[in-house]
């Protein structure tokens, strides 16, 4: 009779116990004050989506199919390059847009094309007249397909091979260029946002902990390598060293990260002598623990509150490199290369306006959600 009591009681105490949140009540305010903010909300939903295109650009604008059924055999073209001697050719290369490559594949099975059958570097050699072009649905539909031979009853005249945003100077699709350079933008803002906040977050936190001869000699340092003319130093360096993204990333990262030294050093220097900083000095916790473990969630607040800021700079910056020709290597999808050529095709006004609107947006989205996360994480929101 004893058991039946046991585990009722059991059960009574298991139920009384309050299971652990996955979230803590103040991330829980914070998510909430976020989504307040519905305009930052929402754009950090586009935002998102958009970067997720891009991650699958080759799937969205490729001059490969993305899946080859040839003899029974399936075959990824988008993820192996197969030499072109498989399809009863010689090269080492396989170039998918060729009609003989066409009729191989379609006599012996079938092929699926990406929505945009160019890739960011493809040459449209069946324009309708001398590049840069215009959007397809700019004109008439002899007119964009006078370059095929059988005219608007060529089969190759569809949607896929159309150019949904027109050419540019070099007959390269401006939508596949678009996506691709969306793509590396983004990375490499990200890249150089994290990397900088990893310095700069280390350099404050040792600043403001330690204070003293420390800090007075680091800020001095920091004085100095701030005021050196960093965009002439940019220059100079990446036309002295071989352009490539890596390469680029280096040398911005060199002057990037000196932004987050000061605000991680305020927090540092406020909260290192409150009493829990001193509590834990008395039982002999070691400083790197005090700093990392304890103080560092606190400063990184006021760092989170300016990242969406630094990465939208970390991409205005690489934008105007990439204008004034000193930035990704010559051929590279890149937004400021498409401004420099619309800059240069005064008579070809899509150019520009595509990359107008592009940066426009994307900037946009990147000020609206660090307006949303410096909501979230407003003190006087969140402990209201």
């Amino acid at each position: 009779m004893s058991a039946p009591a046991t585990i009722s009681a059991r059960d009574t105490v298991a139920q009384t116990v309050p299971r652990p949140r996955r979230i803590s009540p103040t991330n829980l305010r914070r998510w909430q004050n976020f989504k307040a903010n519905r305009r930052g909300y929402w754009s950090f939903w586009i935002f998102l989506i958009l970067f997720g295109l891009s991650l699958c650009a080759e799937l969205i604008a490729n001059d490969r199919p993305i899946l080859v059924s040839y003899k029974g055999e399936l075959l990824a073209p988008v993820l192996v390059n197969y030499p072109e001697e498989k399809f009863g050719g010689f090269l080492a290369t396989t170039d998918y847009r060729s009609d003989f490559i066409q009729e191989e594949i379609n006599a012996n099975g079938w092929m699926i094309w990406p929505p945009v059958r160019y890739s960011y570097q493809t040459v449209n050699s069946e324009i309708p007249h001398s590049a840069p072009t215009q959007p397809f649905w700019l004109m008439g539909a002899e007119e964009r397909c006078s370059a095929y031979p059988q005219g608007v009853a060529d089969p190759k005249c569809n949607l896929g091979n159309l150019n949904w945003l027109g050419t540019d100077d070099q007959a390269r699709d401006v939508l596949a260029r678009l996506i691709y350079g969306f793509r590396i933008s983004v990375l490499f803002g990200l890249a150089l946002t994290v990397l900088s906040a990893l310095i700069g977050v280390t350099a404050g936190a040792i600043q403001g902990f330690f204070g003293g001869w420390t800090d007075l000699l680091m800020q001095r340092f920091i004085e100095i390598w701030s005021s050196m003319p960093s965009l002439y130093i940019l220059l100079i360096i990446a036309a002295i060293l071989p352009p490539g993204f890596f390469v680029l990333l280096g040398v911005m990262l060199l002057f990037q990260w000196v932004g987050f030294v000061g605000v991680v050093r305020a927090e540092f220097l406020r909260a290192r002598n409150f009493e829990y900083v001193r509590a834990a000095r008395a039982l002999g916790v070691g400083d790197w623990t005090i700093m990392f473990r304890h103080l560092l969630p606190n400063a990184m607040v006021a760092t989170l509150t300016f990242l969406p800021f630094i990465l939208s700079g970390s991409i205005a910056t690489l934008t105007s490199l990439d204008f004034l020709g000193f930035g990704m290597p010559p051929g590279s999808p890149s937004l400021g290369e498409m401004i420099a050529q619309g800059k240069n095709n005064l008579q070809a006004p899509w150019l520009g306006l595509t990359a107008f609107f592009a940066m426009s947006i994307m900037l946009s989205l990147l000020i609206f959600i660090g307006e949303a996360v410096r909501d979230a994480f407003d003190p006087r929101k969140t402990f209201r």
